[in-house]
């Protein structure tokens, strides 16, 4: 669409004192063709187009938020369609003469051709079914009749079933136009039928030259910041900002100039400069002061929720600028809020923004649904200034780490029993077997760290993640002997010598091991993960291998496994399905090993020191250095969004977090709110 024209917007029809009742800017100002339809150029365009060329559809369905302009596009398009031009003889056009018969009539709501219907407080089968009856007849004057139903959405589903038939084939001389805030209500045998149009909410620096545009039309003074307000309230509606504007020059009168103090005493919303004044003092952990601060916003008629929202935007507006300068400065805003929001999120860590969003997020709810929204409200700013003194994780790692003994003894990392399951204590907190050898940071070595032999968590070797059927032959099962007799399995990588070729066949596997990897190479998943969960090995050899299957697996798998290694290796396999307890699973010794790893993991002095500073918390999970070299090596392996890397340049600000005055016995061990953690 063209940009608004320079001249003032001008209202449809002229009103006098004498001859109208006063109309309310909304309706007053309502476009009437495509050119003074603002901020839908991409649309506009299209229909355009399709009316220069005549590829005009039977259906249209106009979605958006309130205020968009969706009424007043199907008005545009019933009046392009049906427009006669000023001699009467004019074909469909783009730009609507706004003289003619059919223009005025359809202007003035009374073209009976022209015939709009609200879904809202029509939604029955027997409604449509009297539009359908007029589908039939041809217009009376105009060229189309044209039928708009608004919040189409609100049919019922016996009232669209109706309509699918007529909307899939009217005549040549009908065309629909629906229009609905709540498209995914609309069924999709409808939505095929139509051809669909989503309107944006307007741009806030359009909406800002369009208010003032209407507003010097009026003859109100009123000051840019006032305007600026009253289209940041707006959020994207033309509808919402007129009646707003409406609302203002009611409020000052018609001599008063409006200024952003009056547009912020009728909105109800804090002022700016306080809302910084107010975070700043959260995030210095000033609680008195921001508690006053926000006493004094209360008592002056801002609402608890706004000012939590007003702390929710201003927080997101200075991650961007920390994090995207070049995307936050575009957004509309005053030099001083520009310059004073550089200076804030330049002294904050993104950790403390991240936080503070949250906890702002959370507590919006809270007071929403709380007995008394102020006491809500103070709770949570008490909160996120407590918060605001919290070292980050990455600091309060720093801090253990400096305090950490340098001559502390080497923790004896325990000796896990036989290979089967992991003690009760280990399994409650030990992850599961699905979330091993997932990629995520470890903690960072340092020199206090590198001392002992066992000071650094130990790189395992490793990990299969599971067992899963897409698993490929990147790893090999070996086969070792415990003192007990029987088989163990053990992971290590595959080699090219893992199938032995004796000449009589293809590659024998001299291992049980050996055995399972072939399975994976040859695309048999499902016996693939039988073998890696549900058999126990009793004793193999070449061409003949004794095993348990555990209830859970299949009762045929013998001969299953004994078909597929014939035809594999081609020599005869005898599988014996024997009663002996055997060795565990391949998972049982993965989820073992995990265990083991994370037993030692948690005997390690650090991690106890972390555990006593931080009451109430456990360790998740255990990964090592290498997993992570691997993973990264390998490009497999996704990082864990729960372990987010933190970059180096969040690192703590000395200006609001000293290491020297950290105390972890400034923590409550009985405080168990989960914020408070």
């Amino acid at each position: 669409m063209a940009e608004a024209p320079d001249t003032p917007d001008t209202p449809d029809t002229v009103d006098t004192a004498d001859t109208q009742p006063y109309r309310v800017l909304a309706r007053k100002y309502r476009p009437s063709d495509f050119s003074s339809l603002i901020g839908q150029e991409a649309m506009v365009q299209t229909l355009s187009n399709a009316i220069a060329s005549g590829r005009l559809a039977h259906a249209f369905i106009l979605t958006g938020v309130r205020g968009v302009g969706k009424t007043s596009t199907a008005r545009i398009i019933a009046r392009a369609l049906n427009c006669t031009g000023t001699d009467g003889n004019g074909e469909p056009t783009a730009n609507p003469c706004g003289t003619c018969e059919n223009c005025v009539a359809i202007a003035e709501d009374r073209h009976v051709d022209v015939m709009e219907m609200d879904a809202a407080s029509r939604t029955g089968v027997d409604d449509i079914r009297e539009l359908i009856d007029g589908v039939l007849y041809r217009p009376v004057s105009a060229r189309y009749k044209i039928y708009i139903i608004d919040e189409v959405h609100m049919l019922s589903r016996n009232a669209f079933n109706a309509l699918l038939k007529t909307l899939e084939e009217p005549p040549e001389h009908v065309k629909f136009i629906f229009a609905t805030t709540e498209i995914r209500r609309v069924p999709v045998t409808v939505l095929s039928r139509c051809q669909r149009f989503d309107l944006r909410r307007v741009k806030f620096d359009v909406l800002v030259n369009h208010f003032a545009r209407i507003a010097e039309t009026e003859g109100a003074t009123i000051s840019r910041g006032a305007i600026g307000l009253i289209a940041r309230a707006a959020d994207g509606s033309v509808r919402d900002g007129l009646s707003l504007l409406d609302q203002a020059i009611a409020h000052s009168g018609p001599e008063t100039e409006i200024n952003e103090d009056i547009v912020r005493d009728m909105l109800g919303v804090a002022e700016r400069v306080q809302v910084f004044d107010l975070f700043e003092q959260l995030m210095a952990g000033d609680i008195a002061a921001a508690l006053t601060r926000f006493d004094s916003m209360y008592h002056a008629g801002a609402d608890p929720v706004t000012i939590l929202q007003d702390l929710a935007e201003l927080t997101h507006w200075l991650t961007r600028l920390k994090a995207a300068p070049e995307t936050a400065e575009a957004t509309p805003t005053s030099d001083l809020d520009l310059d004073r929001g550089r200076d804030v999120s330049g002294r904050l860590a993104m950790s403390s923004l991240a936080r503070t969003w949250q906890m702002l997020l959370k507590g919006l709810s809270e007071v929403r649904s709380a007995p008394s929204a102020a006491q809500a409200a103070e709770m949570v700013l008490v909160r996120i200034a407590y918060t605001a003194e919290l070292p980050s994780p990455a600091e309060a790692i720093a801090v253990l780490d400096k305090a950490a003994p340098t001559d502390a003894p080497a923790a004896t990392p325990p000796q896990p029993a036989a290979p089967a399951v992991a003690s009760p204590e280990v399994a409650t907190a030990a992850p599961s077997a699905d979330a091993v050898g997932q990629a995520a940071p470890a903690m960072p070595e340092t020199a206090e760290m590198a001392d002992g032999p066992t000071a650094m968590l130990p790189a395992a070797q490793p990990v299969s993640r599971s067992p899963a059927p897409e698993q490929g032959p990147a790893q090999e099962v070996s086969h070792s002997t415990r003192e007990s007799g029987s088989a163990a399995l053990a992971l290590q990588p595959v080699t090219d010598d893992a199938f032995d070729d004796t000449g009589d066949g293809a590659g024998i596997p001299r291992t049980f091991g050996d055995m399972i990897a072939m399975f994976a190479a040859n695309g048999e998943p499902l016996l693939h993960a039988y073998l890696v969960n549900n058999v126990h090995l009793v004793k193999y050899e070449i061409g003949k291998i004794s095993l348990r299957v555990s209830e859970d697996g299949p009762r045929d798998l013998a001969k299953d496994l004994s078909r597929c290694l014939n035809d594999w290796t081609g020599r005869a396999w005898f599988i014996e399905a024997s009663q002996e307890e055997g060795a565990p699973t391949l998972q049982q010794q993965r989820d073992a090993e995990v265990a083991a790893r994370y037993a030692e993991a948690v005997a390690h002095p650090l991690v106890q020191m972390a555990l006593e500073a931080f009451p109430g918390s456990k360790v998740a999970e255990v990964r090592s250095v290498a997993d992570r070299e691997a993973a990264d090596d390998a490009g497999s392996l996704p990082a864990d969004p729960a372990m987010p890397v933190v970059p180096d340049d969040l690192g703590f600000d000395p200006e609001y977090f000293d290491p020297d005055d950290f105390d972890p016995d400034r923590f409550d061990p009985d405080n168990t709110d989960e914020d408070y953690i």
